[in-house]
């Protein structure tokens, strides 16, 4: 049996922390190994404790969220999933520039958390869809369209198929579904995307497409 995923939760409301703490041990592939209310201590915890995946709030004393998953994440080994209350652009563009593997809103389903945390565990990430469609909005608004690169000439057919449908903020799940294909097969392609660009996860491939102006966000993929 594979050992549970280990989690630090950092949050300065008690509440929120407890029903945090609720979804995590509702899970059996689940551990939360600490709880902090501030984000020193998410940094001296995680770095003392070394969990899988930090579960981060952006407002916090003694250190902001943010601040605390830079520091996180250049450490090395720790996952880090972004939480707020706050629908921010700012605050989305300081989590992905800081290394997240989530940015997510506070409203969220306990089972979309949970998904989430498994995500972030296996080295992929996520944010929330709402604001995956505003980011790619943004990007194709305020970024002039650079040529596009060499590394992504190397990009078959179908990779750059998924790699639209990541850009419109579709799942695997939903990829494999459009395409006629398994989501294992998708997995697969994305992994491919992901190591033929250069980067880090499916989030900075949807920032890469925008950036190198590959793709437009009014394209209609469920109507090809």
């Amino acid at each position: 049996m594979n050992s549970a995923i280990r989690i630090l939760i950092a949050d300065d409301h008690s509440m929120f922390r407890s029903g945090l703490r609720a979804v995590v041990d509702s899970q059996a592939d689940l551990d939360c190994v600490a709880e902090v209310s501030d984000g020193r201590s998410a940094v001296a915890e995680t770095a003392r404790l070394r969990p899988d995946v930090a579960i981060v709030d952006v407002r916090m004393p003694k250190l902001d969220g943010l601040a605390a998953t830079s520091r996180i994440v250049a450490a090395g080994g720790t996952k880090v999933l972004v939480l707020t209350t706050y629908d921010s652009d700012t605050n989305l563009y300081r989590a992905l520039q800081a290394g997240a593997s989530g940015f997510l809103l506070k409203s969220l389903r306990p089972e979309e958390l949970v998904t989430a945390i498994r995500v972030a565990a296996r080295g992929d990430a996520m944010i929330d869809p709402s604001m995956t469609r505003r980011l790619v909005g943004r990007f194709t608004k305020s970024i002039a369209p650079q040529d596009i690169p060499k590394e992504a000439s190397h990009l078959t057919a179908r990779e750059n198929e998924v790699l639209l449908l990541l850009a419109a903020a579709h799942s695997n799940a939903e990829i494999a579904t459009m395409l006629g294909v398994g989501e294992e097969t998708v997995k697969s392609h994305v992994s491919r995307i992901l190591a033929k660009l250069g980067v880090r996860d499916r989030i900075h491939a949807v920032v890469y497409a925008h950036q190198h102006g590959m793709v437009s966000p009014t394209e209609d993929f469920e109507q090809r």
